[in-house]
C-alpha cells in the first residue's frame, strides 16, 4: 500500500485515534556507480529517488514507542528504556534501531507513535532500509526539538543499521537519502564527507536512465556483505593502510597489485574497490561534459568488475546486463549505452543508460529473455533524481 500525505495522515488518525504531528518522507535511492567504496573510504555517486518512506508521527507523555505498518499491517511496541540491540527484530527493528542510535548519541526522545508506510521497493537493492530509517530519524528529531546536520544523522541512521540491525553497510545510502537535490546526482567522499552535486539530466539529450528489478531474492544480512567488507579489511591490512581508498591517493595502478597481495580472492576484492573508485571520478568527468557514451562504457566496466572481480552478481542480473546491451530491432529499441548491477549485490536491480524512446522495447525484451530463462519477469521504471529527506506537512 502506498499513501499519498492526506490519506496517511487520515490513517493515524484511524489507527491511532488521534491526528498526528506531521508527515516525514526520505528516499529510496541509485546509486550510478560506486558499489562497496563507501565503506572502504572511497567515493560513490547515487541519486535520490522519488519513491520515499513515509511516516506519519506524534509523541506519546510517555516513553512508549507504537509503530504500525501499512505494508503488512503489523504492529511492534517497546519502551525507549532499556531498548538495545535484539530487542526489535523484523521491519521493526529499523526505526527502533534509529531511535536506539539517537538516544546512543545523547538525544533524550520522547515516546512516539509511528505509522509508515513506503513506496520504495524491498529488496530491490534501492535502499529500502535508509528511507525508513532517515524518515523517522527525522520525524524523531523534529518531534524532540533536536536539529542535526544531514551528515550527523546519515552517520546516526548508519550506526543503527550497523549495531542494532546487524548489517555491516557503508554511510552511502543515508547520506543519499538525506542530502540529495533534485536533478543531481550525489558525489561523495566516503572518508571527508565532502559532497558535491553534479547535474544529472538526461531528459534534454533524448536519454533516460531504467531501472529493472531483477526479482531475484535480495539478502545482505546473510553474510555475503560482511564477508565482502571483511575481506577489504584484510586486504587493506597486508598492504600497510587503513583503507583501500590509500591506494587512489597513491595512484597505484591495478596491475602493481598481484606483486602485493599473494591471496587471489582479497586480490581481487582489492582490484575492485580500486578500479572502481576510479570509475566514480570518471563518471563524474563524463557527467559534467555529456560525455553519455563514455559513461555507459564506465557503468558497464562496473558489472564486469562485481561479477569478476567481487563476484556479487547473480545469473539474473547477468542475464539482464547482456540482455540490455544486445540489439533488440524486433523490439524497436536501441542497445543501451551501459549497464550494471546496483546495490550490495546478490541479486536486486540493473540500471541501465538508454535512448529515452528505447524504454519499452528493452523492458520488453529483458521481461522476454528472462522467462526464456525461467527467471521471474523483471519490472521496470525510468529513474528520476529527486530530493532527500523532508517534512511533507
Amino acid at each position: 500500500m502506498s499513501s499519498a500525505p492526506r490519506a496517511l495522515s487520515d490513517a493515524f488518525q484511524e489507527v491511532f485515534g488521534r491526528d498526528s504531528a506531521g508527515i516525514w518522507a526520505a528516499p529510496g535511492r541509485v546509486n550510478l556507480i560506486g558499489e562497496h567504496t563507501d565503506y572502504n573510504g572511497g567515493f560513490v555517486l547515487p541519486f535520490a529517488l522519488p519513491q520515499t518512506s513515509r511516516v506519519a508521527a506524534a509523541t506519546r507523555g510517555d516513553r512508549i514507542v507504537h509503530v504500525r505498518s501499512l505494508l503488512n499491517g503489523e504492529t511492534a511496541e517497546f519502551s525507549l528504556d532499556g531498548l538495545r540491540p535484539g530487542v526489535v527484530e523484523g521491519w521493526a527493528a529499523y526505526a527502533a534501531g534509529m531511535l536506539w542510535s539517537l538516544e546512543q548519541a545523547g538525544h533524550l526522545l520522547p515516546g512516539m507513535d509511528l505509522l509508515i508506510d513506503s513506496e520504495v521497493p524491498i529488496g530491490a537493492g534501492l535502499s529500502s532500509s535508509a528511507a525508513l530509517e532517515c524518515s523517522v530519524g527525522l520525524a524523531a528529531t523534529e518531534l524532540a526539538g533536536v536539529g542535526l546536520p544531514a551528515v550527523e544523522l546519515a552517520q546516526l541512521a548508519q550506526h543503527a543499521e550497523n549495531d542494532f540491525v546487524g548489517m555491516p553497510c557503508g554511510i552511502m545510502d543515508q547520506m543519499a537519502s538525506i542530502a540529495a537535490q533534485a536533478e543531481h546526482a550525489l558525489l561523495l567522499d566516503t572518508r571527508s564527507m565532502a559532497i558535491e552535486h553534479v547535474p544529472f539530466m538526461l531528459a534534454q539529450d533524448g536519454l533516460a536512465l531504467l531501472v529493472i528489478d531483477s526479482l531475484a531474492e535480495h539478502r545482505l544480512v546473510d553474510g555475503e556483505y560482511a564477508a565482502r567488507r571483511s575481506q577489504c579489511e584484510t586486504g587493506a591490512r597486508q598492504l600497510g593502510l587503513e583503507s583501500l581508498r590509500e591506494l587512489n591517493d597513491d595512484g597505484v595502478a591495478p596491475e602493481e597489485l598481484s606483486a602485493r597481495l599473494e591471496d587471489p580472492v582479497i586480490l581481487r576484492r582489492v582490484r575492485h574497490v580500486l578500479t572502481e573508485n576510479t570509475r566514480v571520478l570518471a563518471a563524474r568527468e563524463a557527467l559534467s561534459i555529456g560525455a553519455y557514451a563514455e559513461l555507459g562504457e564506465i557503468l558497464s566496466a562496473s558489472h564486469a568488475s562485481q561479477r569478476d572481480d567481487f563476484e556479487i552478481t547473480v545469473p539474473e542480473t547477468d542475464t539482464l546486463v547482456e540482455t540490455l546491451m544486445a540489439p533488440h530491432q524486433d523490439h524497436g529499441a536501441q542497445p543501451a549505452l551501459g549497464a550494471r548491477q546496483v546495490g550490495g549485490g546478490f541479486g536486486g536491480c540493473v540500471i541501465a543508460l538508454i535512448d529515452a524512446d528505447s524504454f519499452e522495447g528493452l523492458l520488453g525484451a529483458v521481461q522476454e529473455n528472462a522467462r526464456r530463462h525461467g527467471f521471474t519477469e523483471p519490472t521496470g521504471f525510468l529513474a528520476q533524481p529527486s530530493a532527500g529527506a523532508r517534512r511533507l506537512s
